[in-house]
């Protein structure tokens, strides 16, 4: 598998990351183990985990299968921190909570230090200088490598990245996570150009537009899916849409031309998107994730990159069309 560098920085990931977010809840441990040795196999090394997840269960799966299963050492692994959801605030990127939840995370991991570690959302309630200064730490400490965000809006990222470029001994940050797919490109009106004239890398997640890309539900929803799972439900209607289908109908085109599949074709789009350093992909099993990892030998033809972005171009309007068209 390709790899890529991460922003401007000299740490490099694979093109497509394993994602844990159902691990430890609809992904048991054996499941996890062989998605891993999968990911691994075919050449994979980012593995993007976050202490919420399942209630530090997926970062505790993870550290089972270190070194037994796969040598630290060949992993890039990426957590994040801030995501206070039995508490009495939704994000809390306070020092007094970012460090000590670095530690919980390493502790559940079982490692020294983490490759990558993520500002999970933002806290309005925070000065964001204070949680800047809990990334200086985490690395000057060497418990992290390189710091990130996920979930910030461009005037955000670009506050933050401009923060740390301003003097000494700050860290620069090395990536910002958003969801981006077909189906979702928000990211493109602010974050997307602020990340590439900061060098700061993306790490696309739910590049599948939460699996709605890969066309199952195109004739209804089917047994056992996100869809109709009680907690997942609500993740996945949103692109259950008159939009979402026009979407979803010219990836299958797509798919049919070339002879691929809609899920390898979309997350082909995204993978070769300007500024991604990497597309995160969370299957629920391991035939799903050898499905995911089959993108890797696509490489989509510019017509048809073409065509995709016109099907699926966002509105952007004042201030952001070009000035010469007004």
């Amino acid at each position: 598998m390709e790899q890529r560098q991460l922003g401007r920085t000299g740490l490099r990931v694979s093109r497509l990351a394993l994602g844990t977010m159902t691990w430890g809840r609809d992904t048991g441990e054996h499941e996890a183990a062989e998605q891993l040795k999968s990911f691994v196999d075919a050449g994979g090394t980012l593995v993007d985990t976050a202490d919420v997840y399942s209630d530090g269960e997926a970062e505790y799966l993870l550290s089972r299968m270190l070194d037994q299963l796969v040598p630290r050492e060949r992993l890039v692994i990426a957590t994040k921190a801030g995501s206070t959801p039995q508490g009495p605030r939704r994000f809390d990127n306070s020092r007094g909570n970012l460090l000590p939840a670095l530690d919980a995370s390493l502790r559940r991991l079982g490692t020294d230090y983490v490759d990558l570690w993520q500002v999970h959302a933002f806290d309005p309630l925070t000065p964001f200088e204070e949680t800047l200064q809990a990334l200086d730490l985490a690395v000057t400490s060497g418990r992290a490598r390189y710091v990130g965000l996920s979930n910030h809006s461009g005037w955000q990222l670009a506050h933050a990245a401009t923060w740390q470029l301003a003097a000494p001994g700050r860290i620069p940050l090395s990536s910002t996570q958003l969801e981006y797919s077909l189906l979702q490109r928000g990211l493109e009106r602010e974050v997307l150009p602020a990340a590439l004239a900061l060098g700061v890398g993306l790490l696309a997640h739910s590049p599948l537009g939460r699996g709605v890309l890969t066309g199952k539900y195109r004739y209804g929803v089917p047994v056992g899916s996100r869809a109709d799972s009680e907690h997942m439900a609500p993740f996945v209607e949103p692109y259950l849409d008159d939009r979402g289908r026009r979407i979803v109908d010219a990836v299958a085109t797509a798919a049919d031309g070339l002879g691929s599949s809609p899920l390898q074709v979309a997350l082909a789009w995204v993978r070769d998107q300007p500024g991604v350093a990497s597309a995160i992909t969370g299957a629920r099993t391991a035939a799903q994730l050898t499905a995911v990892l089959s993108a890797e030998r696509l490489t989509l033809p510019v017509e048809i990159r073409r065509a995709l972005d016109d099907v699926s171009q966002p509105v952007h309007r004042y201030p952001d069309q070009d000035w010469s068209e007004l």
